[in-house]
């Protein structure tokens, strides 16, 4: 980086002696946009840093403390050899995970620059995935996109026909990067790909899986080696649960769309909406008010309605419901053995219930996120990001990643190492996901969903979940309106992209 003028001006917000802060707005003039993390870490202790924006684009203000005034002096002199200071070429990357698997991340990079000297990943926690996509593209048509936009499944669609992206397998193409792709959980490696090649990363892939309380289980009379693998089976356990009066109700949900709608009909072989589930075209209906989303809403419903189920709310809001053992089972994300690690419960994990014939049992869908690359960078800054996706993809680090959070490993080599380490017999409930995954070959009804306005279909499917709960609709009426009004909203985006 190379600095060519640094202007200050300070704008008196108290005086000295009452120790008030100062700000400076920053104007610098650049060769590449200078980032607030990197001075933070130059100096750190001395400077407080104002998080809510992240680069010095004319203007944007770096709080200093008054007993440390001697900082701007600092900041002069790193501003004015920042070259030396920031040699290495930045890399932006935009991610969505908090808590413990944003803890991760951060680790991942740091191993990342710390393995080479050519480039410096900086990890930005931009809030939840909708708001970081939305963000991302933003900055984008503005000309200033991060390099790396951490993205969940659901933006799939919009991300392929935004105009934004360098797709991956072009990229490492370009950098003479090879990866081998048929190396690639065949599950996940389809879902992001278009026309036969890889347009975006697999990064945190999950699947729902089926997660236990064993001393509620044991309280209860429940044989805890032997979980229920039917749906029936969780209605007769969660009977003797709660009537045993082990726990409250017998059973919660985590991301209820995803898990009891989509991940259910790829489960049993169903498509959950028309052409290929997204696959094969934008003219798409949604199927779930079919025989199998009427068979299985009204158990749902059925089972709200007797205390069986109890209903927490929408993506990982039931989480307390389970943590607090007011519900013995929860199928929920695997991405969450991570944090149940940490929980102090006794807890394990199971494949999710099916409901048996004449239903077939296929393969779950994935969820998660991918890593995608946005275009407007320079050729050097590609090829870091290129360094740090192959870095990423190394079975080595899929096997640590998976271990670390619980998300599946997205090539049959990191599985391979973890099993050669006993990894799965001391922890054999991290293998669930990937059994699932691979319990067949993908069909064009189990590979995933790839629908335009998906983040707002959810929120149409999980209101009328919602409602049928309540007890304000019928499950077919709330399916009906469901699919009524998920349907406008694949019209309208059809509309904009054909």
């Amino acid at each position: 980086m190379v600095i060519t003028g640094c202007i200050f001006t300070i704008l008196k917000e108290g005086n000295l002696s009452g120790g008030m802060d100062y700000r400076l707005p920053i104007t610098v003039t650049h060769s590449h946009k200078l980032d607030l993390y990197c001075l933070h870490k130059i100096i750190r202790g001395r400077v407080v840093l104002v998080y809510q924006d992240f680069r010095i684009r004319g203007g944007i203000s770096v709080r200093f403390s008054s007993k440390n005034l001697v900082a701007l002096v600092v900041l002069t002199v790193i501003l004015a050899g920042a070259s030396v200071a920031n040699a290495k070429t930045q890399i932006d990357f935009w991610f969505s995970l908090g808590g413990q698997l944003g803890e991760t991340v951060q680790q991942l990079v740091t191993d990342f620059n710390n393995s080479q000297d050519e480039f410096e990943v900086v990890a930005f926690f931009r809030g939840a995935y909708a708001e970081s996509m939305t963000a991302a593209i933003a900055a984008y048509r503005a000309g200033n996109a991060p390099h790396i936009l951490q993205v969940y499944e659901v933006g799939t669609q919009t991300m392929l026909l935004s105009g934004a992206i360098y797709p991956v397998y072009q990229l490492m193409e370009e950098q003479g990067i090879e990866i081998d792709w048929d190396d690639f959980v065949s599950a996940v490696y389809a879902y992001y790909t278009h026309k036969g090649d890889l347009y975006s990363l697999p990064f945190n892939s999950s699947s729902p899986i089926f997660f236990y309380n064993r001393d509620i289980f044991e309280a209860a009379g429940l044989d805890p080696d032997r979980p229920p693998q039917t749906w029936q089976e969780v209605e007769e356990y969660s009977r003797q649960i709660i009537e045993s009066g082990a726990a409250r109700y017998g059973f919660t949900t985590g991301w209820p769309a995803w898990v009891q709608l989509e991940t259910m009909h790829a489960w049993h072989g169903l498509p959950f909406a028309s052409q290929g589930n997204g696959f094969d075209g934008l003219d798409v209906e949604l199927l779930i008010n079919g025989e199998f989303g009427m068979k299985h809403m009204s158990a749902l419903a059925r089972w709200q309605e007797e205390g069986i189920f109890h209903y927490g709310g929408r993506g990982d809001s039931a989480n307390w419901i389970f943590m607090n053992e007011d519900a013995a089972m929860m199928p929920h994300s695997s991405a969450l053995i991570g944090s149940m690690k940490q929980s102090g419960l006794n807890w394990d994990a199971a494949m999710l219930p099916h409901w048996g014939e004449p239903y077939p049992m296929t393969n779950t869908i994935i969820g998660g996120a991918t890593l995608w690359v946005l275009k407007g960078h320079s050729e050097e800054e590609y090829r870091g990001v290129a360094e740090f996706l192959n870095f990423v993809a190394q079975p080595e680090q899929q096997a640590w990643w998976h271990k670390q959070t619980g998300y599946v490993p997205i090539t049959n080599s990191a599985a391979a190492i973890l099993e050669a380490e006993g990894h799965f017999e001391k922890e054999p409930y991290q293998r669930i996901a990937i059994d699932q995954l691979n319990y067949s070959d993908p069909t064009p009804d189990t590979k995933g969903l790839r629908l335009g306005n998906f983040v707002e279909i959810r929120n149409v499917v999980e209101e009328e979940m919602e409602n049928i709960f309540a007890g304000n609709k019928s499950v077919e009426d709330g399916l009906n309106d469901a699919v009524k009004r998920a349907n406008q909203l694949l019209e309208e985006f059809a509309e904009m992209y054909q």
